[in-house]
């Protein structure tokens, strides 16, 4: 299952208008950060479910007769973002199963399929080749097959999910939002005007114009269609967001569980400076989403602040490439030192984490390329030991640098003239949530939702 573990963008729109797909193609625009695989679109025009998908960028995927041809007043729509392997056109999503008359798009993992996987054998479903999303589809087929509608075959499916799911459904009349009991992955609900519409994060509501409502609660399942908005809280919610999120994956202008990204970023800056005051001539950070924890940093030292890597933008996250081979290219297109900004001074880089560690040697290398006296290299975020199951490229623990070198040699190995990586306490202070509100299993190896089987790779790692 490592090579189909997925984290993306989940975007769905119910309008009185046929034009839902536009809205559900410019929410994904807004959400290309979360995915850059592939994407796709499914549409209702109230009769029959349409499907355009592919391999790469949304600017890509989709020509105009594309979106012509999906004309629609409600549509789902899905970034896709493979960790390892299966990349290109495999597991493109939304998945349409054309017998029962649904589509769905899923952001997580579910790291356990077991329940699944017994559920389908004893109902003589194939399910051979399936990842965790194809077979949450199969199991949901199977009730809407006996006479269920789709809200309620999500509902009694439901306990077969062992893992993290914020998901986006539809058949030929309904749209639904639900999540997992933990929320682990955030999925908000806003107010068009002429409808309304679901997504991974609020900046893809900015995008089309929509007013931001509410979060759809941890266990909570939305149905969307002409009589309304109606809720069901399915199981008990108990919350753990992902802190991730707030650290590296949501873009700095969303809303995340009531908190702006980038107030908190901020904020994970000024708490390193008060835990790391170092002397330097300039403060410099990775971009971009460590900018607005390099503002922090500057802002509460008082060392100046600028833009030593400029950034080109064609190129994709380097963390979220699939490959090892994949990411070294990338950082190097990626990232060009500015020599006048760095060189002959003392340098502190910012960066949100250190995962591999690779990248953060060939940045400090080029930083000394450029002519920088010394190189410090500050982190937002504490040292990520342990593997994510819940959607984040992390699935091998010999893959984390921290899980197998001290803080020291890591500095050796990445070269710079000193490491500091913000506390925990720290981290979780500056998200203004308690610490039992948020999953931190990346920093700490406690996993809210059971991971199954995984939990012997972490017990060897520990």
């Amino acid at each position: 299952m490592g090579e189909l573990n997925e984290k993306c963008g989940v975007f769905g729109a119910f309008t009185a208008s046929r034009y839902a797909q536009r809205l559900t193609y410019y929410g994904l625009w807004a959400l290309q950060h979360r995915g850059q695989e592939g994407s796709g679109i499914v549409s209702s025009n109230g009769t029959r479910l349409l499907r355009h998908a592919g391999p790469g960028l949304v600017a890509h995927v989709y020509a105009p007769e594309d979106l012509d041809r999906l004309k629609g007043h409600m549509a789902i729509g899905h970034n896709r973002y493979s960790t390892s392997g299966a990349g290109g056109g495999a597991h493109v999503q939304p998945i349409l199963h054309e017998e029962g008359g649904f589509a769905l798009a899923h952001n997580g993992n579910l790291p356990s399929t077991t329940a699944l996987e017994q559920f389908l054998t004893k109902q003589h479903i194939a399910h051979g080749g399936l990842n965790d999303s194809g077979m949450m589809v199969a199991a949901i087929a199977y009730y809407i097959r006996h006479g269920k509608s789709l809200a309620e075959s999500i509902e009694a499916a439901w306990p077969l999910f062992t893992g993290a799911f914020s998901c986006v459904a539809m058949d030929a009349t309904t749209v639904v939002g639900f999540r997992d009991e933990c929320g682990i992955r955030p999925l908000s609900l806003g107010r068009l005007e002429d409808g309304f519409a679901i997504a991974s994060e609020t900046c893809a509501f900015d995008t089309v114009g929509a007013a931001f409502l509410r979060d759809i609660k941890p266990g909570e399942l939305v149905t969307i269609s002409a009589m309304g908005v109606k809720s069901r809280q399915v199981v008990k919610s108990r919350t753990a967001l992902d802190v991730f999120e707030y650290v590296y994956f949501a873009r700095p202008d969303s809303m995340v569980m009531g908190r702006k990204v980038n107030e908190v970023r901020r904020q994970l800056g000024k708490n390193l400076a008060k835990e790391f005051p170092l002397k330097a001539d300039v403060v410099i950070p990775v971009p971009d989403s460590a900018i607005p924890a390099a503002l922090g940093y500057a802002e509460a030292t008082g060392i100046r602040f600028d833009h030593g890597f400029i950034k080109n933008r064609y190129i994709h996250r380097t963390f979220i490439r699939p490959t090892q081979v994949m990411r070294e290219r990338d950082v190097k297109t990626k990232l060009n030192p500015v020599p006048e900004v760095v060189m002959g001074k003392d340098v502190v880089v910012v960066d949100d984490s250190i995962v591999r560690g690779t990248t953060t040697m060939q940045l400090v290398d080029m930083l000394y390329g450029a002519g920088a006296r010394k190189v410090h290299v500050l982190v937002s975020s504490p040292p990520v030991k342990f593997p994510d199951f819940y959607g984040i490229n992390t699935p091998n623990p010999d893959d984390l640098i921290a899980s197998r070198l001290s803080v020291e040699e890591i500095r050796q190995h990445i070269g710079a003239e000193s490491l500091g990586y913000l506390s925990y306490e720290g981290m979780v202070r500056a998200t203004g949530w308690p610490k039992s509100k948020l999953s931190t299993s990346c920093f700490d190896g406690v996993y809210p939702i059971s991971i199954g089987e995984r939990a012997q790779s972490v017990a060897v790692s520990k």
